[in-house]
């Protein structure tokens, strides 16, 4: 049982039935496919997830995993794009929409995993980013059938509605900080408005993409995962994590081939080149709203207090950060 630094934070695992019944599912939909659990479950509990591996006779493992409502849209959204994008992307076992569970096939190894075992050149990051554009731009025509998914729609025209709900709703931010933020407002739409103007549509933004969050199942390929925080959004909002990741890891000077490789699919239709670093450089800021709103999908608590609420608030503030490129 895994539980990290969440020790009491609520999910559904702790309830008997809700848990037998989760795992008479997962052997139905196995025997469904002609496969058996054997062995010992591991399970992880977070306050926006509940992840089981079963082990399977004779074949990798399968994953089970439960969202809370806010975010039940997952199951569906990765079923969707195994359709849409299907080398990009797990194929699910199962999906039962109603109650927000999943089974997935195993991945392969996590790119995080790859990191520590041995090096891995920048340029490897470089390749994953583009991979990633690639899907987004596929998935661009999709952008409606995937909001009726249940997908969250911040797009890029109404971020300043989304600004407006979540300072309402950090409740835990310090009156220095609210008031700061405030008076961003104005700013911050004629930031949107600039976005909006660039010429790139909205479309699926991941919205935490590091490298927890992807497969290498072999060299040059990637496996895209993990959809519970996503929404419908500008595209290059999903830059900014994964470039932090890699800047962490390499320094501050990958950031510009990591931007050209990501930028590269999204060249054509009269777009310059500045036009897209100025959209990167907009959207850079702007991802933080979708961040901070993903804090406030986790399960409910019978106190009534959102167990993201801080997070949500801390994570509010990064939107005062500059770029880190011209």
């Amino acid at each position: 049982m895994d539980r990290s630094n969440h020790q009491y934070a609520p999910t559904p695992w702790k309830q008997e039935a809700w848990r037998a019944s989760a795992l008479d599912w997962v052997a139905e939909q196995l025997a469904a496919h002609g496969l058996r659990a054997s062995g010992e479950l591991r399970v992880r509990l977070r306050p926006w997830s509940v992840l089981v591996r079963v082990p399977v006779q004779e074949r990798d493992a399968v994953w089970f995993k439960a969202n809370p409502p806010a975010s039940a849209f997952e199951g569906p959204l990765t079923a969707a794009l195994a359709h849409w994008v299907p080398e990009h992307v797990l194929r699910p076992l199962a999906v039962d929409a109603g109650r927000a569970w999943v089974l997935l096939p195993d991945g392969g190894e996590l790119f995080r995993d790859v990191l520590a075992r041995e090096p891995v050149e920048p340029r490897t990051w470089e390749e994953l980013l583009r991979q990633y554009a690639c899907l987004q731009r596929t998935l661009t025509p999709h952008a409606r059938e995937i909001e009726q998914l249940g997908v969250p729609a911040t797009r890029t025209p109404d971020l300043p509605e989304t600004f407006d709900e979540l300072l309402t709703r950090s409740t835990a931010l310090p009156r220095e900080a609210r008031e700061r933020l405030e008076r961003l407002r104005p700013r911050l739409t004629d930031w949107c408005a600039e976005l909006a103007s660039l010429g790139v549509e909205d479309t699926l933004d991941h919205a935490d993409l590091h490298d927890g969050q992807l497969f290498r199942p072999a060299p040059g390929r990637f496996t895209f995962f993990d959809w519970g925080d996503a929404v419908v959004s500008h595209p290059f909002c999903s830059l900014r994590v994964p470039a932090e990741k890699a800047c962490a890891r390499y320094g501050p000077q990958v950031l510009a081939r990591l931007l050209d490789a990501y930028l590269e699919p999204w060249t054509g239709a009269g777009r310059t080149s500045a036009d897209l670093r100025r959209a990167a450089r907009l959207a850079w800021r702007l991802s933080i709203l979708g961040r901070a709103a993903s804090w406030g999908r986790t399960f409910p608590d019978p106190s009534g207090t959102s167990p993201g609420a801080e997070q949500s608030s801390k994570s509010l503030l990064g939107i005062f950060d500059d770029p880190p490129f011209s």
